[in-house]
């Protein structure tokens, strides 16, 4: 993994506070615990002990509606199925329609409101329980502007500016955000269910720091937090639209093939070259996704092994890749063309006048 992605997983230990993972006696038997995808914490000692003495608990897990899921966020949904499936949790998911919009990652409300709601059909692609999970798009529920001007006396300018840096030439929507974000996490506390797990990526912590010292001024429990780790995209740098170097669930088999196939390699220039010197796994984007998602720890070491000596080849170490990633949006695919407008409109939390169906059409959301 690059040096600038890994200061950037250490960053909320070494500068903001948060608590090393490692350090914790009593963990989930779950791959991102056991693999050291997730690798820090707020809480979640507390969090995990109500959960195992029978306490009502929820799971608060959010997307941007700027875009749709791709590897990267692997991790983090696998997390939230993982407690939703072995604990029985709900799991609420608001997807920030209007902080894309206010952000100027989208042009309008309505591209906004097409991705979010792409977002959904995906949410219950990937296999979330429809009875227990919540899906919130501010737009269409906005009940949850109550309670973010609720906890917004909670917060000033001043700390909205020192955390985020936003200046005053920068719209309201912006400074008025952390406050929204502070409401869908604090909302299953208003529904009667104390005890919440925000799993996030490092660069989303700044939010759960304000949100845990606003729900503290209004008595509510601080959410807990789980920070899974960065990974690089396929050329090895951050991931990021603009570099395209992000897998997604949606994209077609021949553009996945393509990105595989031209991930960064840590093999050498020529075959006879990798099998004489062998290959180095530590920086190869193929091996790091397949190690972390698709293979067994004995499986990991003996395919790093077999690179390392020469013996596996970069070009299969990626087509091996590519069938396993191929396999599990298969798979998401086969469950996502399954999903109805009525399905959607049962697991979206909502405004009673609001009409989904009309909205589903309007969008074309199904013209795929």
């Amino acid at each position: 993994m690059p040096d600038d992605l890994l200061a950037d997983n250490k960053k909320l230990l070494t500068s903001f506070g948060a608590d090393s993972i490692d350090k914790l006696k009593s963990l989930p038997d779950f791959y991102t615990f056991n693999k050291g995808l997730i690798y820090s914490h707020r809480d979640f000692d507390k969090f995990y002990s109500s959960l195992k003495r029978g306490e009502k608990c929820a799971i608060v897990s959010g997307f941007n509606a700027s875009g749709n899921m791709h590897l990267g966020h692997l991790g983090v949904f696998d997390t939230n199925m993982y407690f939703q499936r072995e604990h029985g949790l709900k799991v609420f998911i608001p997807i920030s329609d209007d902080e894309s919009y206010v952000s100027l990652k989208v042009k309008t409300q309505e591209e906004a409101m097409k991705n979010a709601l792409t977002l959904v059909r995906t949410m219950i692609g990937m296999g979330f329980d429809p009875g227990k999970t919540h899906i919130i798009i501010d737009y269409l529920y906005t009940d949850i502007y109550n309670l973010a001007i609720k906890l917004s006396r909670g917060v000033t300018m001043s700390e909205i500016r020192a955390v985020y840096g936003y200046t005053h030439d920068q719209n309201a929507g912006l400074h008025f955000y952390p406050a929204v974000q502070a409401a869908h996490v604090t909302l299953p506390q208003t529904m009667g269910i104390p005890n919440v797990l925000v799993p996030i990526g490092p660069d989303e912590d700044a939010h759960l720091r304000v949100c845990r010292d606003m729900a503290d001024k209004f008595g509510y429990n601080k959410p807990a937090v789980l920070h899974s780790r960065f990974f690089p995209g396929t050329d090895g740098n951050k991931m990021s639209k603009s570099r395209n170097n992000a897998i997604f669930f949606l994209e077609d088999e021949k553009s996945i093939k393509k990105k595989v196939m031209a991930a960064f390699s840590g093999g050498q220039t020529s075959v006879e070259e990798h099998r004489r010197l062998g290959g180095n796994p530590d920086v190869d984007v193929a091996f790091l996704y397949l190690k972390s998602y698709f293979l067994s720890e004995k499986e990991s070491d003996k395919i790093g092994e077999e690179y390392r000596s020469g013996k596996l080849l970069s070009g299969e170490l990626k087509q091996m890749l590519f069938e396993k990633l191929m396999k599990r949006v298969g798979e998401f695919r086969k469950r996502y063309d399954k999903v109805t407008p009525r399905d959607i409109e049962k697991i979206l939390l909502k405004n009673e006048d609001v009409d989904v169906q009309s909205i589903i059409e309007r969008m074309g959301i199904f013209k795929d």
